[in-house]
């Protein structure tokens, strides 16, 4: 079966970039499809459209789609209405699903700040306490939309455990599986530490509200749960976000992080395959600052760096004025040419690696009395809490600036002005912020680990082996010293960097290996596929 089989493609989301987006998810997700679309494959996306979201600004049009969906919950014969929004960007086609579930949150996967204010009972940071039901319904509303509009993809690619029952549902369920026999499907694991394969405890409100037999809710448990990663393991091709955590979950102690998924993937026989993320370059190139909506422009790929320091000043300049709306700011930077700035930018989570962070800041702010300090994110209530104490500290002032929230723009802007950009995660499926901060010369200091093992110490940053703020505080100050005693080595380094990502995690690149596992997950022309049998109790 040649290249060209693999013509039409539909992927499920719960974010996209430009829309709405909680971690890398959203950007594998939009430049992806949007690779598959230059390749001229056909590109659909279906995603819900949550409260936050206004869909006409946004130049989507409602389509004449609506229809109900079964939802029933036990004992309770129930439907809920949806209906679909469409605009073509960037030669894909995105839908959005529109029903009440969605319109109510103002997070993608978590309750706002401003949620937790209006009710009690929604915690700031906690998950959606209807988020199985949030993910049912993006599923079938999927592919109730595809019935009706007689598409029949050759693929449905299906992004970490929110939509990872799809394969099942077209497989096991009466109607989907004539309707679909042709379809094949692949499952990306994001991130597949225990707490995010959207597992359920609760069996028969699995079987009410999925449609799933029994047999099949039974067969798949982790830990007493009912796993959809596991669920979909016998009717897709399974892969995850890089090549080394595929390796960590099925042959390292690491897996204790997932419930032992990758192990009983493994006892399965299930392959699990690692495809390391790309990234656009185009994207995140600093030598075009109109586009990025920087001060100034450089390039580190020709060890032009001028610009860098015109965007450092403007960013301090702006975080003396006013922070984005949105942003709660807390803390400041001093104008400081020529000491070095280390970031930030992401969750506030211990998986990030949040509590070795500040652990590792407490020591090294007052050890080194002319480094800076920029974080951007939102997250864990109580990190937040230990940051700002960070930020206010009278020690610190204009050394340490916190920023609680995100704002795409000024993202850039603390990339484009950072020299060290910090990524202590305990664990990493793959890591997009390393790649993105290489490409605008903020050299990446690591936790090697996953999909961060890309970073070559001394080469293209800095790494580090044991997950403490010890090690971390260490990996900072050999960074640190290369800055002050060895411009020229961080010159190469930065062009080192860029060039690899050139050479091997351009999406134009990763994009033939994701169309290798379509090839793979498509059946053959009478429907059969070695992943459709059924599990057997």
């Amino acid at each position: 079966m040649g290249i060209q089989a693999v013509k039409n493609i539909w992927m499920l989301t719960r974010e996209y970039d430009g829309l709405a987006g909680a971690g890398g998810v959203k950007d594998v997700s939009r430049q992806l499809a949007e690779a598959l679309a230059r390749r001229g494959k056909k590109v659909s996306v279906i995603m819900p459209l949550y409260g936050f979201m206004d869909p006409k600004a946004l130049s989507f049009r409602l389509t004449e789609l609506g229809f109900d969906v079964d939802m029933n919950y036990v004992g309770n014969d129930r439907r809920e209405s949806v209906r679909i929004w469409k605009a073509r960007l960037n030669k894909v086609t995105v839908l959005f699903v529109d029903a009440q579930r969605y319109r109510e949150k103002r997070g993608i996967y978590t309750y706002s700040a401003e949620e937790a204010s209006e009710n009690p009972g929604h915690r700031q940071g906690a998950s959606h306490y209807d988020y199985f039901a949030m993910n049912v319904l993006l599923q079938k509303a999927a592919i109730g939309v595809m019935i009706l509009s007689g598409e029949k993809p050759d693929v449905i690619h299906c992004h970490d455990g929110h939509t990872a029952l799809v394969p099942a549902m077209i497989r096991e369920i009466e109607g989907y599986r004539h309707f679909f026999r042709h379809t094949g499907c692949v499952v990306t694991i994001h991130n597949a530490g225990w707490g995010y394969h959207q597992e359920v405890a609760d069996l028969p409100f699995v079987e009410a509200l999925t449609g799933l037999p029994a047999r099949i809710v039974r067969a798949n448990q982790l830990e007493g749960k009912f796993d959809p990663f596991l669920a979909a393991s016998a009717y897709c091709v399974m892969n995850t976000v890089s090549e080394n955590y595929a390796r960590e979950l099925r042959e390292t102690d690491d897996d204790r992080l997932t419930g032992w998924l990758g192990h009983q993937l493994l006892l399965r026989g299930v392959v699990l395959q690692g495809v390391t993320n790309g990234i656009d370059p185009i994207r995140f190139d600093p030598s075009r600052p109109q586009k990025m909506g920087l001060a100034a422009g450089f390039s580190p790929a020709e060890e032009d760096l001028s610009g860098k320091a015109i965007c450092r000043k403007d960013l301090v300049d702006e975080l003396l004025d006013r922070c984005p709306s949105g942003v709660v700011q807390t803390g400041w930077l001093d104008t400081a040419p020529g000491q070095p700035l280390l970031t930030f930018i992401g969750r506030f989570s211990e998986q990030k690696g949040m509590d070795k962070l500040i652990g590792a800041l407490e020591i090294l702010l007052p050890m080194d009395e002319l480094v800076q300090v920029v974080i951007l994110g939102s997250g864990s209530v109580e990190i937040e809490h230990a940051l700002v104490a960070l930020a206010e500290d009278q020690r610190f002032q204009g050394r340490i600036c916190l920023l609680r929230g995100y704002d795409q723009a000024l993202a850039l802007r603390i990339y484009a002005a950072g020299d060290f950009f910090l990524v202590p995660s305990q664990y990493e499926p793959c890591g997009l912020t390393d790649l993105i901060a290489q490409l605008f010369g903020n050299l990446p200091i690591v936790h090697h680990i996953g999909g961060l093992v890309k970073v070559v110490d001394g080469d293209t940053g800095f790494t580090y082996l044991e997950h403490s703020s010890v090690a971390l505080l260490d990996a900072m100050l050999k960074a640190l010293q290369v800055y002050r005693t060895d411009p020229g080595k961080m010159k190469a380094m930065r062009r080192a960097a860029v060039e690899k990502i050139l050479d091997r995690y351009s999406w134009d690149t990763v994009m033939e290996q994701y169309l290798a596992l379509y090839r793979q997950a498509m059946p053959d022309r009478t429907g059969q596929t070695k992943l459709s049998q059924t599990i057997s109790i």
